[in-house]
């Protein structure tokens, strides 16, 4: 049975989309590797010295990776603490790389000349 393709405007597309997005700019995807290597929290103090750009850059990068779910925030009084999602980013992400895997690989054709061609 052919594997189910992604319907384009289903919830878990617009996710796919979302993670992708945040993951597209460098700086989105090194604050995800401080908080992976500060043990998953910081301070958003904490994140913006780590960066030359302006704070509100900074916060609108914490923004489009709080609203593609891969951060949370708490908030601790006047503080904001992050707190990465890493089980989102590794089912969202993984979810879609899986599309490439073994399983894919087996469900291709090979065409004379080497060239690949899925099989429906």
């Amino acid at each position: 049975m052919p594997a189910a393709r992604p319907d384009p405007g289903s919830q878990r597309e617009r996710d796919v989309q979302a993670v992708f997005d945040a993951l597209a700019h460098p700086s989105r995807r090194r604050i995800l590797l401080i908080l992976r290597f500060r043990g998953g929290r910081i301070a958003a103090g904490q994140i913006a010295e780590r960066f030359s750009c302006a704070w509100p850059t900074t916060t609108r990068h914490l923004h489009v990776l709080e609203a593609a779910g891969l951060v949370r925030v708490v908030k601790k009084g006047r503080e904001r603490v992050y707190q990465l999602e890493a089980s989102r980013l590794r089912s969202i992400a993984g979810a879609w790389l899986a599309w490439f895997g073994a399983r894919s690989r087996s469900r291709a054709t090979t065409r004379p000349g080497g060239a690949v061609r899925p099989v429906p």
